[in-house]
């Protein structure tokens, strides 16, 4: 487990804008202001899944993240119960399968717990990454909520992880009215832990550009500046306990070879 650790990726280099053109996506996907940065979700697969596995994304929006794993050779799968994500998403979709994608991708117009019914009965033990953002919108009142939906989604999910799966779930800095940060972090992992998941690796992904040794911060209101996404990785604990059972050296046996009266004892291969 690494979640001592904080490794930092270099996502920010490219505008948002210019992310969202470069990924082939429609006009309009701009507008989900939470989604999934493309470089975040494109580092995302590239570091915990393998060509021909599926993405999942239960709360897709407009599907940055199906674009990015089409993209990569992955299959994608998105959920949204907004019409207007849909349209996008499905949009996306359609375009980087113009654009060559071979992969599968569809996007359902349903809620996460449609994954927890005999409709997504074909969907367990495959899932190779579920990549998905903290979604809370603008109200500040709507966090709460927000972790407890997104509680109930990661137990919907926890079935469907292939084994050595991974969950992903990306945030971005979430201020109150007074100017304080909200630790997401804990409330996140609190959520994941109640689907029977662990952390395993903690990360920064930059929004913000590096230039030499300086970060450049795009944008100009004080708080709404965007420096960083936070990326919390998680796995299924009995699959952590057993790696971790797996790389602990077994102890030595003694054995006891009896001579005359005396004992002696000897180390057993």
């Amino acid at each position: 487990m690494n979640d001592g650790a904080t490794s930092v990726w270099p996502t920010g280099q490219r505008s948002a804008r210019a992310q969202l053109r470069e990924a082939g996506c429609i006009p309009g996907t701009e507008f989900d202001r939470e989604r999934i940065p493309p470089a975040v979700a494109a580092h995302a697969i590239a570091a915990w899944t393998r060509t021909g596995d599926l993405v999942l994304d239960p709360d897709c929006g407009a599907g940055t993240v199906l674009t990015e794993s089409l993209r990569a050779g992955r299959h994608a799968l998105g959920l949204t119960v907004r019409k207007h994500w849909w349209a996008l998403a499905r949009a996306n979709v359609t375009a980087a399968k113009t654009a060559g994608a071979w992969c599968d991708g569809s996007v359902l117009e349903d809620r996460p717990k449609m994954l927890a019914t005999v409709r997504a009965a074909g969907l367990v033990g495959r899932v190779g990454l579920v990549l998905t953002a903290l979604r809370t919108g603008p109200e500040t009142d709507r966090v709460e909520s927000a972790i407890g939906e997104l509680a109930k989604t990661l137990q919907y999910c926890e079935p469907l992880l292939r084994p050595g799966g991974h969950v992903v779930i990306v945030t971005r800095p979430h201020r109150r009215a007074d100017g304080s940060l909200v630790d997401f972090a804990s409330l996140v992992i609190a959520a994941a832990t109640t689907a029977g998941l662990v952390l395993v690796e903690r990360c920064v992904a930059l929004s913000a550009e590096v230039r030499g040794s300086r970060l450049v911060v795009r944008g100009s209101r004080k708080y709404h500046r965007v420096a960083h996404h936070e990326v919390l990785v998680f796995q299924l604990v009995h699959e952590v306990e057993l790696a971790a059972e797996a790389a602990t050296p077994a102890p030595l046996r003694t054995s006891f070879v009896h001579v005359g009266e005396h004992s002696c004892g000897r180390r057993a291969a």
